[in-house]
């Protein structure tokens, strides 16, 4: 699905818009590890493929934090701002892990803003609903409320 290209002038009209579902990306073992070196997280669910396949998630599984990461590139691809000099990550108001990611899974983000405030005289502050789709799952791997704040 292409992204929603919006300009600042049109930022309002965007709350209680559906920006779709992104395509999938899969997460993989290499992605995985080097999350884990880069972090110092290196908890044997996360890097140890034979002793979790004896875990009950059957092999290791992605970080929440990793799974957290990738959604403002996902996002990216659902949601293109024009006409500003830049877009924040300002935070998140509530996150969520209902469900894991397996090593060598398939994730994509479904993303609905659910408000446009401004902020200001050059700034509007989005609400985005994400929800990170899994396809080993039935539940979503992660639900996030995301801030992000675009400047003129």
């Amino acid at each position: 699905m292409p992204a929603t290209t919006v300009s600042a002038l049109h930022l309002p009209e965007l709350a209680g818009t559906d920006l779709g579902v992104g395509p999938w990306h899969e997460v993989s073992q290499s992605d995985i590890d080097g999350f884990a070196t880069l972090t110092g997280d290196e908890q044997w669910i996360h890097t140890d493929v034979s002793r979790a396949k004896l875990s009950p998630f059957g092999t290791t599984i992605a970080h929440g934090y990793l799974t957290l990461s990738l959604v403002v590139p996902l996002l990216a691809e659902l949601l293109d701002v024009t006409g500003v000099t830049m877009v924040v990550n300002y935070g998140l108001n509530r996150v969520r892990f209902p469900a894991p990611v397996p090593a060598g899974a398939r994730i994509r983000l479904a993303a609905t803003v659910t408000e446009v405030t401004r902020i200001g005289d050059d700034c509007y502050e989005l609400i985005i609903l994400s929800k990170l789709e899994c396809d080993r799952s039935t539940k979503p791997a992660a639900v996030i409320e995301l801030i992000y704040r675009t400047y003129e």
